[in-house]
C-alpha cells in the first residue's frame, strides 16, 4: 500500500522493488510506455537503507533496458547497500537490465525468462568524431566493468558475447535464455520466487545473528 504522506511505500520487513518495462533517464517517455524512473527509485532505496523496519528486498525485473546511466547509476546504488538483497529476472533482463540483474547479492532467473547482452548504443543525432566513440567505449567499459564485478563472468567473456553474430538477425549480440545464464556464470542460480525468497530470508536471519 502507498503511504499518502511519504508518497512512498510503507515499510515491511521485505521489500519488492520491481524494475518493470523501460528505465526512463533524463528524458520522459511518451505516453502509454511502462517505466521506471530512476528519480523515483534512488530516493527509496535510500529510504529502505535507512530503515529499521525493513530487512531485506527483492529486486524483481521484467525489463527491455533503457537509459545506461540511469540504469547503472540504480545497479551502482543497490550495489553499495548493506541490506540483504537479491533479484529475480522474470520475463526478461535486458541491455542495461543485465547489470541490474547481478547487482544484488545473490541473484536467481526463472527458466523461460531471457536476457540480451548488446552493445551500448545511444539515440538521436551523433557527431561523427573520435570524442563520440571514445564516450561509447568508455561507457561499455563501465558496463563490463561492473558486470565483471558482480557476477561470475568475467570482462573477456562478457565481450565476447555482446560482440556474437549467431543469435541476432540484423545486429550483434547474445540472447540467454535462464540456463545459459546461470550456465555462463552471469547469473547465480535458477528458480523462482519461492527460492529468491527463501534465499532472502536466509540472509536476514544470518544477518540478524551477527546483530
Amino acid at each position: 500500500m502507498e503511504n499518502q504522506e511519504t508518497g512512498l511505500l510503507k515499510m515491511t520487513e521485505i521489500v519488492c522493488l520491481p524494475i518493470i518495462g523501460q528505465i526512463e533517464g533524463h528524458n520522459a517517455l511518451q505516453d502509454g510506455s511502462k517505466t521506471t524512473k530512476y528519480e523515483h527509485i534512488l530516493p527509496f532505496l535510500m529510504e529502505m537503507e535507512q530503515s529499521d523496519v525493513v530487512k531485506g528486498f527483492l529486486l524483481l525485473l521484467n525489463t527491455v533496458g533503457g537509459d545506461v546511466e540511469a540504469g547503472l547509476a540504480i545497479a551502482e546504488m543497490v550495489a553499495s547497500m548493506e541490506k540483504p538483497s537479491v533479484s529475480l529476472v522474470i520475463g526478461g533482463g535486458h541491455s542495461i537490465g543485465v547489470p541490474l540483474a547481478v547487482c544484488t547479492k545473490k541473484s536467481f532467473i526463472v527458466p523461460s525468462a531471457t536476457m540480451t547482452l548488446h552493445p551500448v548504443r545511444v539515440g538521436g543525432m551523433v557527431i561523427n568524431a573520435p570524442q563520440s566513440v571514445n564516450f561509447l567505449k568508455e561507457m561499455q567499459s563501465r558496463v563490463a566493468r561492473f558486470v565483471g564485478e558482480h557476477s561470475g563472468l568475467c570482462e573477456e567473456r562478457f565481450y565476447e558475447l555482446l560482440n556474437a553474430r549467431e543469435d541476432m538477425a540484423n545486429d550483434v549480440g547474445t540472447i540467454l535464455d535462464g540456463k545459459m545464464a546461470v550456465e555462463c556464470g552471469l547469473i547465480d542460480a535458477l528458480g523462482g520466487l519461492k527460492k529468491a525468497l527463501s534465499a532472502l530470508k536466509t540472509m536476514i536471519s544470518q544477518e540478524l545473528k551477527q546483530e
